[in-house]
């Protein structure tokens, strides 16, 4: 039996030699030092050698050479060819594809807005990149693991996130397209990655205008930019705007009503369009085609975007004001809604104006039972007052709201009682 210490003292000659271990493994020594564990047999009448792999730091120890030896010769017992199965593997590794590979054919071959493929694009490349060269095969969940808190540790959790969703659907692709490889996402949850905390977030004018600035410079498509500044404008639901139609704006009369079957409380709700919010309608009118939708999904002009894609953006302009050192904290579409009402609010337009616009109708108390006032006149001048305070706010200028200018006016009563 040989010993670490027999393997180090034996030195070359001028032709190669081997000695042997037990259990028909041995050492090939190599007219240049080489020394390599090896073991011969036969199979179906034909001699064979299998090569285990050089010896040395580095390399294979003594003791796994002989493991690998034993597992190898049950593998013969059981009629396996290890020389015709190791060629085999070698021809698979010469012929496999690596990550970048697959991950080009998911971006050309796998249909998506082309908001969302700028957006993934933009994760992908300074973020999944680093395994760009490797085999599909050597991507584990601990790589993925390891990576993503990298990410999280700079103050991207949500990239992170994003990192994971990518390669989990670049995995999904290439075993759709047979690759016979685990998916390593599948093991790491987004929960794992990042925990995000519900919160009551406004943004400040100060984040607006960082908001709003940013949004100009973000991979996305205009008629999104313009959808961002209608959330923020309108202070609607996402889903009531991601899914007007364009019978629902009057731009004779410039009112966008939502009718009952849409709204949350069952009951239609008329948006009042300042001029900033008619030229964006206006602007995407132009944009929608014959889709009867203001949004249209891309792919089918009889469908309404997808319900993750102005999130996306948010994220996105997030991300981009983080790396520009900008103080905008992370938001979503929803804040924008709550952003409006905070600040007018603070403005000092009356309370049940701003209610009316956010189509809160409190049923628990008798002030939401008999308060029936649809105060067009005044929410129309306090919409256009928003707007313009906006406006003002993008550029860096401060601008004092004329509050006062309609409180008196005669209140109208909504037109559905």
């Amino acid at each position: 039996m040989l010993t670490d210490v027999a393997l180090k003292s034996l030195k070359p000659k001028e032709k190669p030699y081997k000695v042997t271990d037990g259990y028909g493994l041995y050492v090939h020594m190599s007219v240049g030092g080489v020394l390599t564990f090896r073991l011969d047999y036969r199979l179906n009448g034909r001699r064979e050698t299998i090569q285990f792999g050089r010896y040395g730091h580095g390399h294979l120890s003594l003791a796994v050479a002989r493991e690998m030896c034993i597992d190898a010769k049950r593998k013969i017992r059981e009629g396996v060819s290890l020389a015709i199965e190791k060629q085999r593997e070698k021809i698979r590794l010469k012929q496999a594809k690596t990550f970048d590979e697959f991950a080009q054919q998911w971006f050309e071959k796998t249909p998506m807005a082309e908001s969302t493929r700028a957006m993934r694009k933009g994760v992908y490349d300074p973020d999944l990149v680093v395994w760009r060269n490797r085999l599909l095969t050597e991507i584990t969940p601990g790589d993925l693991r390891a990576h993503c808190a990298k990410i999280v540790a700079r103050g991207a959790p949500a990239t992170a996130v994003h990192v994971r969703d990518i390669l989990k659907l670049i995995y999904a692709f290439a075993i759709v397209h047979g690759e016979k490889v685990a998916n390593p996402a599948a093991e790491v949850g987004p929960s794992s990655i990042a925990h995000f905390v519900p919160r009551d977030r406004a943004l400040s004018p100060k984040e607006i205008r960082i908001m709003l600035n940013q949004l100009e410079h973000v991979a996305t498509t205009p008629t999104l930019r313009l959808g961002i500044r209608l959330y923020l404008l309108t202070l609607v639901r996402k889903s009531e705007l991601l899914e007007a139609t364009w019978d629902e704006v009057d731009f004779e009369n410039a009112v966008w009503t939502i009718p009952k079957e849409r709204m949350k409380r069952s009951k239609a709700h008329n948006v009042y369009l300042s001029r900033q919010v008619y030229d964006i309608f206006i602007a995407l009118k132009t944009c929608a085609g014959n889709s009867r939708y203001v949004f249209p999904s891309r792919y089918d002009a009889d469908a309404h975007m997808s319900k993750a894609t102005f999130n996306r953006i948010t994220y996105a302009v997030t991300e981009r004001a983080m790396r520009e050192g900008l103080p905008l904290e992370p938001f979503t579409v929803h804040d924008l809604r709550r952003t409006g009402s905070t600040l007018l609010n603070e403005m000092g337009f009356n309370s049940d104006w701003v209610e009316k616009c956010l189509a809160h109708e409190d049923g628990r108390s008798s002030r939401g039972v008999y308060n029936k006032a649809e105060y067009e006149t005044q929410r129309r001048h306090m919409m256009q007052e928003w707007s313009d305070t906006v406006d003002a706010w993008v550029i860096g200028e401060t601008r004092s709201p004329n509050v006062a200018a309609v409180a008196t006016l005669p209140v109208t009563l909504d037109p559905a009682l």
